[in-house]
Formats: structure tokens, sequence, C-alpha cells
């Protein structure tokens, strides 16, 4: 049986230094967006580049456009002899890069926004100046990217897990989850809507303070304000990290057609991943209790959650000041 306790032991470290690794490659709220950009400079002809918001990384190398039956592109300029009609999709979104976001600016002054990710590689363009997606794709483009940002965002998931780890498979972790749920979509939809504007780097190190505060009171059993009221700690605490959501939505942009779907659906996307995720984490605390029940594995995550939040958190303090 002691011989048994001891695998387990290096077992549990094992995974928790893989788990380390790999958060520490993670960027906690970064998306990989690029942007691929057309712009109407005579019927039928554009000019294009790509780009990617806030870096200066080159992007061909890992995207090629796919453009519609009758275009020519070159590096620079495209040629449509019937018009932009028919299906653009991108060569390799959902690799290096989770989406491109695709913005047409047409001659008259308006513009018309795409959204292609892996799981929709491909939109249907209509030759005109509005966005001729459907609600449904919309809808489906949306919530796939909200799901994806919650399962990438890393220290998203720690909160979320730590607040697992404070209230307990109980009655009111019900409570506490629908609180940071309700939370977050309020800021989630303020801050994309344009009605509260936040710098990023105090939301981000706030968010990263959060983690620390509670991994720390898991970490004890003392009757704290944390312990008595989870649901209101996770709400007020919500409140930062929907905001932490709307700056990878303002990443991806929203269509000007269907503004209310794809931000309904970017949130119930970040919804169904975060309930996997609880989904998850209770399945492996019940395997870790019915066969590692000598070891202390919760004590020793919630030690290496704090460990990367307050990491995390001394870097974006510092980050405000620069």
């Amino acid at each position: 049986m002691g011989c048994m306790v001891r695998r387990l032991r290096r077992l549990c470290w094992v995974m928790l230094v893989l788990l380390a690794g790999v958060s520490l490659q993670a960027s906690a709220h970064e998306m990989s967006m690029a942007d691929l950009t057309l712009r109407e400079t005579a019927a039928g002809e554009f000019v294009w580049g790509w780009g990617v918001p806030g870096k200066n990384k080159p992007v061909a190398e890992d995207l090629t456009p796919l453009w519609p039956e009758g275009c020519v592109g070159d590096a620079q300029a495209l040629r449509c002899s019937q018009g932009l009609v028919g299906n653009l999709s991108v060569q390799g979104v959902g690799q290096a890069y989770s989406a491109v976001i695709v913005r047409i600016h047409w001659r008259g002054g308006a513009s018309s926004v795409y959204t292609l990710t892996s799981g929709q590689p491909r939109v249907q363009l209509f030759g005109a100046a509005s966005d001729g997606r459907g609600a449904g794709e919309v809808a489906r483009a949306y919530g796939l990217l909200g799901v994806e940002h919650i399962l990438t965002g890393v220290d998203h998931l720690l909160f979320v897990i730590s607040l697992l780890l404070l209230v307990g498979f109980r009655r009111r972790l019900v409570g506490t989850i629908t609180a940071f749920t309700l939370a977050h979509s309020l800021t989630l939809a303020s801050s994309a809507l344009g009605w509260l504007v936040l710098r990023s780097p105090p939301v981000e190190a706030c968010i990263a303070l959060s983690i620390v505060l509670v991994a720390a009171e898991a970490l004890h059993d003392r009757d704290t304000l944390t312990r008595r009221w989870p649901a209101l700690v996770a709400f007020l605490f919500g409140l930062v990290h929907g905001l932490g959501f709307a700056g990878a939505l303002k990443d991806i942009g929203l269509p000007e057609q269907h503004v209310s779907i794809a931000l309904l659906s970017f949130n119930l996307g970040v919804e169904a991943g975060q309930l996997g995720v609880v989904a998850a984490v209770w399945g492996l605390s019940a395997v870790m209790a019915r066969h590692a029940s000598r070891l202390p594995w919760r004590a020793v995550a919630l030690y290496v959650i704090g460990t990367f939040a307050a990491f995390w958190s001394i870097t974006r303090v510092v980050a405000i000041a620069t």
C-alpha cells in the first residue's frame, strides 16, 4: 500500500509539472488572430494585406487565402472579373492562428467583417457592401470562438478551478458559478458595446490578483468573507474577468448586422467551455479521492495555481507602470 501511495504521489507531481510547463508557455488571454484586409479601389479591383492586431509578425508563411472563382490575386492586388462573389477561405486557419478576421472596405465607405475559424473555414461573399452571413452562421462562428477563448485562457481557467476547490462540489457551487457567469456576462456586453472602457493592464493585473486571493483562501479553513459568501466574491471578480473576455472579443470584432447574436453566441460559448472545465475537474477530483486519498493533491494544486498567479500579478503590475 505504501509503495502504491508513493507511485501515485510521483505521478501527481509529474502531472502538475506538465501543467506548469503548459501554463508558462500559454498566453493568458491571447487568441492568435490575423486580419485579412481588402480595400476596393475600382470595380472588381482590390488591394489586400495581412496584419496581426498588436504585433509585428509575418503571416503569409502560415496562412494562404483561397480567393473565389474568377478572382486572381498576387502579393498585394486582387482582380475579380465577376466581382467579389463566391466562397472565400483561408488555408491554415485553426493551426498557427485561431481565427482570421476578413475586413472588406468598399468604395462607397461601407465595410463588411467576416470571421473564419477551423470550424467555419469559409464564407460566402456576395459582391456588395452588405454582410451576407446569416444569423446561424454568425452564431456558430462566435460560439466556437467563445469556447476556444475560455479553454485557452489559462488565468480564467485557474480562477474557476480555484473556486471549485474553495467551495467544493456542494449545493452552493451552483450559486457561486452562476454569480460568476452573470457578472462577467454584464461586463462582457457593456465593454463590447462600448459602454464601459478600461485600460487592459489594470484589468489583467486584477484578474491575476483574484486568482491569488481565491487560491490562498482555499488553502485554509478560517471563517472569512470569501468562505461565507463565495457567490459575492465570485460576482465581484467576475465583473473584472468579463472585461478580459471583452478584450478578446474586441480583437475579433463584431459583425455590423448581427451584433447581438454574435455577442450572445460568444458568451454562450464561454459558458459551455466553463461548464466543460467544471465537469472535468469534478471527474478528476472524484478519481483522486477514490484512488489517491492519502495524497495532498488539493494543496499541491492550489500552491501551483497560486505561484503562477503571483508571478502574473507581479509582471502585470509592473506593466501598468511601464
